[in-house]
């Protein structure tokens, strides 16, 4: 089977290998435990495949089997693979799902003493199987989990055929089970079992106890308390199957967000020279005398490619970070910050040429940090500003390094953010209100805050009426204060 779009297409081989697995009932289980685990109603997968409630009731029941396309729509809907739908119970995970449940040793050890009886266990029981999964033997019958019984031998294969409890105080008296060939093959007198189902109501097999000696187990109140702890058997393997399917789902899920960060760092990486050569191309064409008209596309080449460079700095950082242990950093001494934070206005500037800004710069100290991650964080929080800021005011930029630290701070008048968007201004692809011609993927301040933050740094916000000030503050030698 394949897919184009939304569309299953089944080859030959996989329509042979369906026909060939298909069992009615084990699939009329499998989708109802599906439908239960998406937590859609029976109306809407009747809706989705066209067809009456009544119909696709009798889908679940067993009753009606159905076509093999329309069991490849039913996985469709149910958003998982059709083969998980054909396949059979797997005995082993039940037998480790009844090992998981803690309570169990001590339920049958309740058992054992509330009836006096020396064996009890509980049992997978399917229409070709009976496997023990939990047991307590006193009696040295000999069966530990795992173990297997010949099903036609049992009684819990009557049980499973219908679903009723049966209870014998002493067979050699019962009426019914007086001349039962299983008692004397196993050589015991009384005998209680009680189905176990699943949640979902279908069948998973029997609490069951049996003794040499004739025992007083027919009677409402140990009926009762069997019946009670195949409920809580039922529970307890109801939380582990959800447990399992929300984890596979959570595997499936981050396997999928790991090849989709690994594409955005691969496309990323591979963007990033062809938009350096198209902005560097621009700005030696900025020397060549162009008529208006000309140097209107100059000006709208140069600011795209500028603005995609950010964005494709920020996707790179994104992606290192998901994919790692977040921002790596690379100290280096000798590039001299004041040159680069500079250049970044220097940049800005031709982005924004009629764009007024402030700047006052004062770094007596030097900073030891990662001045290219620097830079992107200065020019993303002056982006932001000239993006969002009042443009017929100045961005107010201050620079300083002193005992205190060193201070990067960017300045905008303009509209108070919302208090709503201030809760998760820092997270990443989110964006406030923004005006036509603005839009990007909302990463840049995420970015921004996580290299504050691998700087052992801090990256505030303070937004009244007036004016919007970014304030980013870290140690002059971060690496040492990491040590």
């Amino acid at each position: 089977m394949y897919v184009v779009g939304n569309q299953f297409y089944i080859t030959s081989f996989n329509y042979l290998y369906i026909c060939r697995m298909y069992n009615v009932q084990v699939v009329a289980s499998n989708i109802k435990k599906a439908r239960l685990y998406r937590n859609y109603s029976q109306d809407y997968l009747a809706y989705k495949l066209n067809i009456s409630q009544n119909a696709y009731s009798k889908v679940e029941l067993g009753i009606t089997k159905v076509t093999i396309d329309r069991l490849v729509k039913i996985a469709a809907v149910l958003e998982i693979d059709v083969t998980r739908l054909l396949a059979t119970p797997d005995v082993s995970k039940d037998v480790a799902a009844i090992g998981r449940i803690q309570i169990v040793p001590k339920l049958l050890e309740v058992v054992c003493r509330a009836t006096g009886m020396g064996f009890a266990a509980i049992a997978r029981v399917t229409e070709d199987q009976w496997i023990t999964c939990g047991v307590r033997d006193e009696i040295l019958f000999g069966l530990t989990p795992g173990d297997e019984l010949k099903l036609e031998t049992t009684i819990c294969n009557e049980i499973r055929q219908t679903h009723l409890t049966v209870a014998i105080d002493n067979v050699d008296k019962d009426e019914i089970f007086c001349g039962h060939p299983t008692p004397a093959m196993y050589g015991f007198k009384s005998y209680i079992s009680v189905p176990i189902f699943r949640k979902d109501g279908s069948f998973f097999g029997t609490l069951c106890a049996i003794d040499p000696k004739p025992r007083n187990v027919n009677n409402s109140q140990t009926i009762g308390m069997f019946t009670l702890y195949a409920e809580l058997i039922s529970f307890h393997l109801n939380s582990q199957e959800l447990l399992d399917m929300s984890e596979a789902s959570l595997h499936e899920e981050r396997k999928t967000a790991e090849l989709r960060d690994q594409f955005i760092a691969i496309l990323g990486h591979d963007l990033r020279n062809p938009i350096g050569a198209i902005l560097n191309s621009a700005q030696v064409l900025q020397k060549i005398q162009f008529d208006e008209r000309g140097l209107k596309f100059l000006k709208i080449i140069q600011d795209s490619s500028f603005r995609m460079k950010g964005l494709i700095e920020n996707i790179l950082d994104f992606a290192r970070g998901r994919l790692g242990d977040g921002i790596k950093l690379n100290y280096d001494d000798g590039e001299p910050l004041e040159e680069i934070l500079n250049h970044v206005i220097t940049e800005v500037k031709l982005i924004w040429p009629n764009r007024e800004i402030e700047t006052l710069i004062d770094l007596p100290l030097p900073v030891y940090c990662d001045t290219r991650h620097i830079a992107q964080l200065f020019s993303n929080l002056l982006g932001n500003a000239f993006t969002h800021g009042n443009k017929d005011s100045p961005v107010i930029v201050k620079i300083s390094s002193g005992k205190g630290g060193f201070l990067l701070s960017v300045a905008n008048a303009g509209k108070k953010i919302p208090e709503a968007a201030m809760a998760r201004l820092f997270q990443p692809f989110s964006r406030g209100e923004v005006k036509p011609g603005q839009e990007g993927l909302g990463l840049g301040l995420f970015i921004s805050s996580e290299i504050a933050r691998a700087h052992r740094g801090t990256l505030d916000v303070i937004s009244t009426d007036d004016e919007t000030i970014f304030t980013f503050h870290m140690p002059l030698n971060a690496d040492s204060e990491k040590h």
